[in-house]
């Protein structure tokens, strides 16, 4: 009664184990459908700039794509640790039914398919030597669906006993079903997949192995392709609707020595599920072919580099031209440089504004592919390049970002930390040429910009604009419409001794500008205080593009600053993400 009790303890276990295995299978199929959508780039700014489909909130919404897409793959990681685990309970069963190694019950159903006239259940068929000792994470599928929910003691002969003492024995047997069967080659290839996938996606890894993160990354076409035909043999399988209506399980279970001799009894039919995943993939893949499609065919369109302007601090600038090129403020573009890679595409902001005859992108040298990009401009070499001896350059883009919608509120505050400042100078620009042509039906009333930068080199490129701005706004008398702080945040004593002497003159003599530079960084806190009171029942767009924990500050801050009232004032935090 000791090791009956076992058995049957074993074979509810079991069954729970394929429940365990077959619900994560479902979320699987549900979060394989979801991942490729938020990278459908033109497909998103498509619904971006359709006021018809999308609500501002709705686009904020669409703006964490990329958040969006990391949420889905970790779920994916979590079911599939899930699936794989339980199935190697399901394997350990089936192979052990077919050794007698189990309950009565589920050895006898694991003995159907062995006669004429008999369909299988359990997918463990073979009877030969195997060769290893481990089990395979990755086998999936067990064969017993429709008879879970039995495991009532059953007596059976002695002579269908012995007929099993020379079958396959775990661990054995079920290395050979994984190595065997479509469904565990296939599962060991797609969960492989997405571990290097997942493991080459860490922030380490994307900044500085940017290629191990890129080629490891498009192994999701093998994991799909994995996908999709992973159930393609079948060997999930339960008992036809035929079948149950003349063999009831609930009569049948305590009669197995009368199957097939008996009018209410007869020998139990099954069939294999049909494959299930591809009908909710097939759809996604399909957009993403065509996404690719789009973005192969606008990358081959000729672009022509019309200027290159080398910056302090290792800043370049890239003038282009392209024909049908339309952009608004904010956006950005893919830029390959077959010279320094065939293969690799990297996101740049676009700096130039839509008024203006080209679109520009400003680099910061900071690894293997920009320093050879910056070598392929001739920027390494004092003398002037003539235009044709330049790269040649495929743009795929532009892409919408959070940053398009700057002019749908009163008062924005930007804020850019580095090179980050690339998005807002396409928008202080765009108000420049505005305010030239005398834009009176502008909506945009206030902008508080904020720019944090570690160095003073980094000012100099940027200074320029500002100053611009600075004397337009003036002589349309509105000189409170910019109010701007630019932070130095990694300065010496000597250093701020030296503009300590000169603070009381006119001109800032780090940037030239009539506002004078600080240092060290915003109190936030007191920045979102000041600017809730200067503009009471308002909507304030707050944009940042920074890293991450400034991000994190912000979001805080633009919470905590915002009343419960619908008439209060609110600040809307938004990012931008590449």
């Amino acid at each position: 009664m000791g090791n009956w009790a076992v058995n049957e303890g074993l074979s509810i276990f079991v069954i729970s184990a394929l429940a365990l295995a077959r619900a994560p299978a479902a979320c699987l199929n549900f979060n394989c459908m979801l991942i490729l959508l938020p990278v459908c780039r033109n497909l998103l700014s498509f619904l971006r700039g359709s006021s018809a489909c999308c609500s501002t909130r709705v686009r904020r919404q669409l703006d964490r794509n990329l958040t969006f897409h990391k949420m889905v793959a970790w779920m994916i990681a979590l079911h599939t640790a899930i699936h794989t685990i339980a199935h190697l309970f399901n394997v350990e069963w089936c192979v052990n039914a077919r050794v007698n190694n189990s309950d009565p019950y589920s050895i006898a159903l694991s003995e159907l398919g062995d006669r004429p006239n008999e369909t299988y259940l359990n997918f463990a068929r073979k009877r030969i030597k195997m060769f290893s000792r481990s089990l395979s994470s990755s086998m999936r599928m067990c064969a017993c669906e429709a008879w879970s929910n039995s495991g009532l003691p059953v007596t059976m002969p002695t002579s269908q006993r012995k007929l099993r003492t020379q079958s396959n024995k775990n661990p054995e047997g079920g290395l050979y079903l994984a190595v065997t069967l479509l469904a565990g080659i296939t599962g060991v290839v797609i969960t492989l997949c997405l571990i290097l996938i997942i493991t080459s996606s860490t922030k380490t890894i994307r900044r500085s192995y940017f290629e191990v993160f890129w080629y490891t990354h498009h192994l999701f076409v093998i994991f799909f392709i994995g996908l999709a035909i992973h159930g393609a043999e079948r060997i999930v399988r339960g008992q036809t609707a035929k079948s149950l209506k003349e063999h009831n399980p609930m009569e049948c279970e305590n009669k197995i020595s009368e199957w097939g001799k008996i009018q209410k009894c007869p020998i139990p039919q099954f069939a294999g599920n049909p494959p299930m995943t591809w009908k909710w993939i097939v759809g996604p893949m399909f957009l993403y072919l065509c996404e690719r499609l789009v973005r192969f065919w606008r990358s081959q369109q000729k672009v022509v580099i019309t200027k290159v302007v080398t910056h302090p601090f290792k800043t370049i600038e890239l003038q282009m031209k392209k024909k049908g090129f339309k952009m608004e403020v904010g956006q950005y573009i893919f830029v390959k440089c077959p010279k320094v890679s065939k293969l690799e595409w990297h996101p740049f902001t676009l700096t130039s504004a839509p008024e203006e005859d080209f679109f520009s992108i400003h680099i910061r040298i900071v690894g293997d592919w920009t320093e050879g990009l910056f070598n392929a401009c001739g920027c390494d070499k004092q003398e002037f390049q003539d235009a044709w001896k330049l790269p040649k350059i495929a743009v795929d883009g532009p892409f919408g970002t959070a940053s398009e919608d700057v002019f749908s509120y009163e008062v924005v505050m930007l804020v850019g930390a580095g090179i980050g400042v690339t998005p807002f100078a396409s928008i202080l620009k765009s108000v420049w040429y505005k305010y030239c042509n005398n834009a009176t039906n502008l909506k945009l009333k206030k902008i508080h910009f904020y720019w944090l930068c570690r160095d003073t080199h980094a000012f100099e490129w940027f200074a320029d604009l500002l100053q611009l701005l600075e004397s337009q706004m003036q002589e349309s008398n509105n000189a409170g419409f910019l109010s701007y702080n630019i932070y130095l945040t990694g300065w010496d004593e000597s250093q701020a001794n030296h503009f300590a002497v000169h603070h009381d003159e006119e001109k800032d003599v780090i940037t030239g500008l009539k506002q004078k530079t600080l240092y060290g960084r915003p109190n936030w806190d007191n920045e979102f205080k000041t600017i809730a009171s200067q503009h009471p029942n308002t909507r304030i767009g707050v944009f940042l593009c920074g890293p991450e924990a400034l991000a994190e500050t912000l979001s805080k801050q633009s919470i905590s600053n915002s009343e419960s009232g619908p008439r209060g004032v609110h600040f809307i935090f938004n990012k931008e993400n590449f």
